[in-house]
């Protein structure tokens, strides 16, 4: 029964990516209070996101405003492949969590909408704030998605 319970711990939810070979390394991602904050839209949902502070999000950042047809993956997640490399730092997450935004290899953008261990490795990128209805958002099958940067409003100060 142990045996089992092993076998059946070591599956990632059925994804039919290769596992990478190489050991995990430290990341060089970090969240911090002063993150980079987006917006992603899908259909006419609106969800807060924070983007990490990291080589791999400045070139995502670079690109925004961004709309983009997302595919479904694997019953977990919706992916993008761009023509263009990014600058990748990938670990094992060890466990994906719905909202999670992350590069898989050097090119395909994922969006998981479910939470979930995994044995793949990733290039963290960022995070939905509030992902409790994103699995409803993005519905089954393809989705189109915007992401853009927030725009801050500047106060104006009033010198009297």
């Amino acid at each position: 029964m142990s045996v089992m319970l092993l076998a059946m711990s070591s599956v990632s939810c059925g994804q039919d990516r290769p596992p990478a070979e190489k050991e995990p390394k430290a990341s060089n991602v970090t969240a911090r209070e002063g993150a980079t904050k987006m917006k992603i839209t899908i259909g006419s949902k609106v969800f807060n996101a924070s983007l990490f502070d990291s080589p791999t999000a400045e070139a995502f950042k670079a690109m925004l405003p961004l709309t983009v047809e997302m595919g479904e993956f694997n019953g977990n997640e919706k992916d993008h492949k761009f023509s263009k490399s990014f600058p990748t730092d990938d670990s094992n997450p060890k466990t994906i969590n719905s909202g999670d935004l992350m590069i898989w290899g050097s090119n395909t953008l994922v969006l998981f909408y479910k939470t979930f261990p995994t044995s793949y490795r990733y290039t963290r990128l960022g995070r939905i704030d509030d992902p409790s209805v994103l699995e409803s958002a993005v519905g089954k099958g393809n989705v189109t998605v915007t992401f853009e940067l927030e725009t801050q409003q500047k106060s104006e100060i009033n010198n009297e």
